[in-house]
């Protein structure tokens, strides 16, 4: 990097000694007018072959892109300016080449230099590698394939734009053509044609500009409402393991903020990022036929802001993923706070969880600051660029009026451009740093999007009639977020008979939770297989296994709402009657009667209005009406009635249901047709509980330890 810059100055001084020589040879010569701008070509094609000589001989090797461009920048610079003045300007005298002024024929070396570092280090030198900005316009262009059902709105929008852009852009011409005529007698008729088309141009402007910014806020509405129920979706069909690793919270965000902003990253962005070139290349246009003096002036504020915006785009993207980091853990760690809000109540926590909200608001309130701070800086340096420029122009405009190649007029119009064209190249710098920093967003997004759920992919086997044999054979598993040295399961094999109670027991730990995981498909098996009639579980239908095999948990999961959307919760076409019926199998039509609106009741966030014993009938219910032949209790009758309980067992072992228990209660297990004790992970012992207290083996040693509740 050293060589080049080094390099880089060689040249520009070889260059300005070459340009220096050049002035003083026609000086000496008398012929200042020699070749003209053909001569400022030929002069230019042989400064490029003289630099490139030397940058080979400097490099020792073929020069680098940078010093590449940075020469045909130097050579090219001068011959282009030229040909443009000439264009724009043709002069009355005869052309004369070079300026006589030496600052002006240095001016070409000293513009190449700051054009080359303000490309080179401002606008390419934001360290991204060649793969990543690959990368960046392969997501942005992915977005725009999601408006092709917007595409008839998106004409609209375009269209609206482009006509608005063009009255607008010829307001402040007309404004000040009316400014020349009020200095001086005119014709009526002239006066009233011109504010005519001024009150054209402004109807035209705003109704335009209506129906463009209506049309996009259409296009983005429905662009995230298809975003977010496809993101929704794709999200519901994950493995369990992914929400495992990702917290309601953040999810949560991931579908409402970052859905929202990747809309707008090409909607209102790209609105305004069109809006804002058109009207700078029309604006320019009618500057340039105003004065070109002054319009060079304008544009030399455009590659210094641009350089600066650069800077501040990289700084301000870092502080925004951040900010949107913060925002979706303060937002999960509030979550988790109220929706646990008895459990803090309890432990009178609330003081260690206000202590630990405030310190993620802090660290928050850290990075806005920050960011704050760089945005009042980057404010700050702009404006003071644009006051300089000011000054200058108001200098230069002095003398195109003294000389009359200006008129009070046409400065006010220029003036009436100036403003509106700093505003575009602001909008437009502005709405390409948004995009560039909603770039994390929009492949965390697509991320979610591409995910490919870790688990077999679901049959659709749904046989009339199911027997309900249940066998692990050989079944290892490991849980993701767990080290492989601990797995869960190792090698696991046993076997639920239909008709027959079969009793989990063992220590906390000892795998009974992973077999229930695995035998309701939450998780797959690293090794062996689960078999329902001797075809493994990913052969059946999804929805047919998920209603055939049933759970009833201790603490059983309820959402808001009434006691019949509860009940029915998943089925299709579910009558009250069906509902009832279930609700007197599980002996809980009683409790139900007696409340207000018996199955209409609101049972409050999460059945918060229900005691311990009533959820759990509740959920006994839920599992009853889906008529499953294979249940799964875990310590589900735990806080019923003994009468309750009796028969609940009763009703769940009728019609020859396969049921698992994983009991912590000695009676439950003493009831059970086959005992099967586990630990580690591992199957120890199994058969009835006489046989097993016969071994005094190690159910034997650890009942008391295991069922301490019936000490």
């Amino acid at each position: 990097m050293r060589e080049e810059t080094a390099c880089g100055l060689i040249i520009l001084l070889l260059d300005a000694g070459l340009c220096l020589w050049l002035w003083v040879s026609l000086m000496l010569l008398e012929c200042p007018s020699c070749g003209g701008l053909g001569g400022v070509w030929a002069f230019g094609a042989c400064k490029w072959i003289i630099l490139s000589f030397f940058a080979s001989m400097l490099t020792n090797k073929k020069p680098t892109a940078v010093l590449r461009r940075f020469v045909v920048l130097l050579c090219l610079f001068s011959p282009v300016f030229e040909s443009g003045r000439i264009l724009m300007a043709p002069p009355s005298a005869p052309y004369i080449v070079p300026s006589s002024d030496l600052g002006m024929l240095l001016l070409g070396p000293v513009a190449s230099l700051l054009v080359c570092v303000i490309w080179e280090k401002g606008l390419c030198g934001d360290g991204k590698t060649g793969k990543e900005k690959v990368d960046t316009r392969q997501l942005l262009m992915r977005v725009l394939k999601y408006f092709r059902a917007d595409t008839l709105y998106l004409i609209a929008a375009f269209s609206s734009l482009i006509l608005g852009v063009y009255c607008d852009t010829y307001i402040p011409l007309y404004q000040g053509k009316v400014i020349d005529m009020l200095k001086g007698p005119v014709l009526l008729s002239s006066f009233g044609y011109t504010i005519g088309q001024l009150t054209l141009f402004s109807l035209g402007s705003a109704l335009f500009s209506g129906l463009r910014g209506g049309m996009f806020k259409i296009s983005l509405a429905r662009l995230n409402k298809r975003l977010q129920h496809l993101l929704f979706h794709t999200l519901l069909q994950q493995d369990v393991h992914f929400f495992d690793e990702n917290n309601p919270g953040r999810l949560s965000s991931r579908l409402y903020s970052d859905v929202d902003r990747m809309g707008r990253t090409v909607a209102l962005n790209a609105n305004a990022m069109v809006r804002s070139t058109v009207k700078t290349v029309l604006m320019l246009n009618v500057l340039v036929q105003l004065s070109w003096e002054l319009t060079v002036l304008t544009c030399i504020e455009m590659p210094l802001l641009a350089m600066m915006q650069k800077k501040y785009i990289t700084l301000s993207k870092e502080l925004k993923e951040q900010i949107q980091e913060c925002q979706a853990q303060n937002q999960d760690l509030a979550v988790q706070t109220f929706s646990k809000i008895q459990t803090v109540r309890s432990f009178k926590a609330e003081k260690d969880e206000l202590r630990r909200y405030n310190g993620a608001v802090e660290q928050m309130s850290a990075v806005k600051y920050r960011s704050r701070v760089y945005s009042s800086a980057f404010t700050l340096i702009r404006r003071l660029v644009s006051l300089g420029i000011k000054v200058l122009m108001l200098v230069q405009a002095r003398s195109l009026i003294s000389s009359g190649h200006l008129s009070i007029g046409g400065f006010v119009s220029f003036l009436l451009y100036q403003k509106p064209m700093s505003y575009n190249l602001k909008e437009i710098m502005y709405s390409y740093g948004e995009t560039v920093s909603t770039v994390g967003v929009i492949a965390k997004v697509f991320s979610y999007l591409d995910r490919t759920p870790k688990w077999k992919k679901a049959g659709d086997l749904a046989p009339e009639n199911l027997e309900g044999r249940v066998v692990f054979q050989n079944v290892s598993f490991t849980y993701p977020s767990a080290s492989q040295e601990k797995p869960a399961l190792k090698s696991v094999s046993l076997e639920l008979k239909p008709g027959k109670m079969t009793a989990l027991v063992g220590p906390s730990g000892s795998g009974k939770t992973s077999c229930v995981n695995l035998l309701k498909r939450l998780y797959e098996p690293e090794e062996g297989e689960i078999l329902l009639d001797g075809k493994p579980l990913h052969h059946y239908d999804h929805k047919y296994l998920h209603k055939k095999v049933t759970s009833v948990a201790q603490n059983p999961v309820l959402f808001s709402g009434s006691l019949k959307y509860n009940i029915e919760y998943g089925l299709e076409d579910c009558s009250l009657e069906r509902v009832k019926e279930a609700a007197k199998k599980a002996n809980a039509d009683k409790f139900i009667s007696d409340l207000g609106d018996e199955y209409d009741t609101d049972i409050g966030e999460c059945g918060g209005r229900l005691a311990g014993g009533e959820r759990q009938a509740i959920a006994i219910i839920r599992a009853l009406v889906r008529d499953p032949q294979v249940i799964i209790l875990d310590e589900a009758t735990s806080k019923l009635d003994v009468e309750v309980q009796h028969t609940v067992l009763q009703e769940v072992l009728s019609c020859g249901r396969t049921v698992l228990v994983v009991a912590h209660q000695l009676k439950t297990v003493e009831k059970a047709d086959h005992i099967i004790y586990m630990e580690k992970g591992e199957v120890v012992e199994e058969g009835t509980h006489e046989e097993l207290m016969a071994k005094r083996g190690r159910y034997h040693r650890l009942k008391e330890e295991l069922f301490s509740q019936d000490q």
